[in-house]
């Protein structure tokens, strides 16, 4: 209640990026106040092995994970585990630092529950990233986003995504392939049968020569998609994922449509170009885990994420077939006690359906 009638509406006067970046420097400044975080962290995280799941090589304490675009650089990724997360993604990431886009580029909407965003993958790179991971070594279950760099051609693009992989590879838990962000030009045409097939057949076998090098488990590696492919595309990409020898599969990124929206039309253009998140990819976003999970027969793991506000939404996801829910939007829009109040709907949900384990629910609906 505090956050939605007093702080959220303050928090939303300013630009929606300067704001980011200001709350997170609020968030570091409190972190070194002794107590702070293992308040944070009592308040906001849910133990309770009804939730934890097991899949890609790793037990994950709780589904709900913040999704990538959060914490483009791993600045905050150690914190951000005191506020519930089952599981952390950082990045995008790309081999070379770049700006992104011209500012402003992200945008709420409000009426929508939504946000667009055309920043670009802005980032430090994936050399400064390696430096900050380090320094700072996980305290939970981390995925690493990896992307194509802007001024990189896509004939190009394996050499791109190979070299952020080898310099981050040690670092992750699972790696993340994005190829459907709108926002750098050409990257979703990575998205069509060859060039992904050929991607994603050099990002395995680097994986395997990695693991060797390093005498340990290649990683898990899943391939990141748009809500705005056709249905046959969509189930192409579960040919492509085996054929490739993927761990999974994450099902959505932000959608270039504009349909549907309660914000006027006219104020939406006045924004421009990006991708839309929240509550109106969340049905779309959906229907794609559906397809993908009915498609891989459950040899995929899929994370669902778009639109996930509370229980109801991650219940859906997971009933239409997600192992694992992301947040972002709705993490913005709910506050940072948000994670905890999914794990604890959710686990009512499951005593409602005489369920005695989440993973009962996966695919329940697909």
């Amino acid at each position: 209640m505090l956050w939605s009638r007093w702080i959220r509406p303050v928090l939303f006067c300013g630009d929606a990026e300067k704001t980011h970046y200001r709350a997170m420097a609020a968030l570091t400044a409190a972190a070194k106040v002794p107590g702070v975080l293992e308040q944070l962290r009592s308040l906001a995280t849910v133990r309770d092995d009804r939730l934890a799941m097991d899949v890609l090589g790793h037990r994950f304490q709780n589904p709900v994970g913040l999704a990538a675009g959060f914490d483009k650089d791993g600045r905050w990724h150690h914190l951000l585990s005191a506020l519930g997360f089952g599981f952390i993604e950082i990045g995008t990431i790309t081999d070379l630092p770049q700006d992104g886009n011209p500012k402003p580029r992200l945008f709420r909407l409000p009426a929508d529950q939504a946000l667009l965003n055309r920043l670009g993958f802005n980032n430090a790179g994936a050399e400064v990233a390696r430096g900050r991971l380090e320094r700072q070594s996980p305290n939970v279950v981390l995925g690493i986003n990896i992307g194509k760099s802007k001024i990189t051609p896509n004939e190009l693009a394996t050499t791109s995504y190979l070299k952020s992989f080898r310099l981050l590879w040690p670092f992750a838990h699972y790696v993340t392939i994005n190829v459907s962000s709108p926002n750098t030009p050409g990257l979703r045409a990575l998205q069509d049968r060859q060039p992904l097939l050929e991607l994603l057949q050099a990002m395995e076998a680097a994986n395997q020569e990695l693991a060797r090098e390093h005498s340990r488990p290649a990683k898990p590696v899943l391939v990141k998609i748009a809500p705005d492919l056709n249905d046959a595309q969509v189930e192409d990409v579960v040919e492509i994922a085996l054929e490739a020898k993927l761990a999974g599969i994450i099902a959505t990124n932000t959608t270039i449509r504009r349909d549907g929206l309660k914000t006027a039309a006219d104020e939406v253009a006045k924004l421009g170009d990006g991708g839309i998140s929240g509550r109106p990819v969340h049905a779309r976003s959906c229907d794609v885990v559906r397809r993908l999970y009915r498609r891989s027969s459950g040899q995929l793991t899929i994370i669902g994420v778009g639109g996930v506000f509370d229980g109801d939404d991650a219940w859906r996801m997971l009933g239409a077939g997600a192992s694992l829910v992301q947040v972002y939007t709705g993490f913005i829009y709910g506050g940072p006690l948000m994670v905890g109040a999914v794990n604890r709907q959710l686990l009512a949900k499951l005593e409602a359906h005489g369920l005695t384990h989440l993973s009962q629910r996966i695919g329940q609906e697909a």
